[in-house]
């Protein structure tokens, strides 16, 4: 597999406090990676390392291939664009002489791009309204366009529908979706809000105490979650051969537990395993969120 972003060992300290502790992680190219974590577990300060806004304490990354510390970084760093926080936008202006600042930051020669980049992103017929009266929604989108600007083929968004409206959400998840698609760009996506987040990712990376708890694709994620039902019995392996015999998808879970993925009365299920001396001591059913999900396995409430 073929990867845009790839750390090592990477590690962020301020004094005694370890911001990224030893972070390991890799992105796919092509997909859209959301990155998760409590307030304070490291996402930001990844993002800045990366960005080349700090450096790294120890350990170091591959962007494209290229190790962090040879001097091919900073050209290679051209393929990517970030949205830190909030966008870089020039309130006084339009969301068109905007981006022309932005192509003569970046050294375009022209701004053949700019309404193109507009219709992209959904703000064509804003005409001379001034970024300081555009919703949240929009300036955030602007500022997609902004890094856009650059061309690139790798973009990061730190918590890019943070504090948007129902409506602003769904146009700012339509433009991502578009982006990866027609666009062919890879996405890191650090975001606390899971459920929107589950709509997007194709890939997921856990984060806490700065450290990768866990990466998982979301196929594999939506088995985890996927509705079950869990059984607690005498002989796994009796029930294993009952199971079989009826034809129902299973997993499982423990030396004397599993997870039965199927739709089917409690008394069939009982009587199946009955016949071949098994006992059932309990069924519960079990219907796991990205959230519950994200809890379980870091530990302690979500901030």
């Amino acid at each position: 597999m073929e990867y845009v972003l790839q750390t090592n060992a990477l590690c962020k300290h301020y004094r005694s406090f370890k911001a990224l502790n030893s972070l390991t992680m890799n992105i796919p190219k092509g997909s859209i990676y959301g990155f998760v974590g409590k307030n304070g577990s490291g996402k930001t300060t990844l993002i800045r390392l990366i960005s080349g806004l700090q450096p790294a304490t120890s350990g170091d990354f591959r962007l494209y291939g290229v190790s962090s510390t040879s001097r091919e970084i900073c050209s290679v760093r051209r393929r990517m664009g970030a949205v830190v926080e909030t966008p870089s936008i020039y309130m006084g202006m339009t969301a068109a002489e905007n981006l022309r600042e932005q192509c003569r930051v970046v050294g375009l020669p022209s701004f053949d791009n700019v309404p193109e980049l507009l219709e992209l992103v959904g703000l064509a017929d804003t005409g001379k309204k001034k970024a300081k009266n555009f919703s949240l929604g929009m300036r955030q989108r602007l500022g997609i366009a902004l890094v856009m600007v650059g061309d690139p083929d790798f973009l990061i968004l730190d918590e890019p529908v943070n504090g948007l409206d129902p409506q602003g959400i769904i146009e700012i998840r339509e433009l991502i979706l578009k982006l990866n698609k027609e666009c062919n760009i890879t996405v890191l996506i650090s975001s606390h809000i899971l459920d929107e987040l589950s709509r997007l990712a194709t890939h997921y990376g856990f984060i806490d105490g700065g450290h990768m708890v866990k990466e998982i694709s979301a196929g594999d994620l939506e088995k985890a979650c996927r509705k079950a039902i869990h059984v607690e019995v005498s002989d796994i392996k009796a029930m294993a051969r009952a199971l079989d015999s009826i034809n129902v998808d299973y997993s499982v879970t423990g030396e004397s537990s599993a997870d039965l993925f199927t739709k089917m009365s409690a008394t069939r299920l009982i009587n199946a395993i009955s016949l071949e001396n098994c006992e059932v001591f309990t069924m519960s059913e079990r219907d796991e969120s990205l959230e519950s999900y994200f809890v379980n396995l870091v530990g302690g409430e979500r901030k």
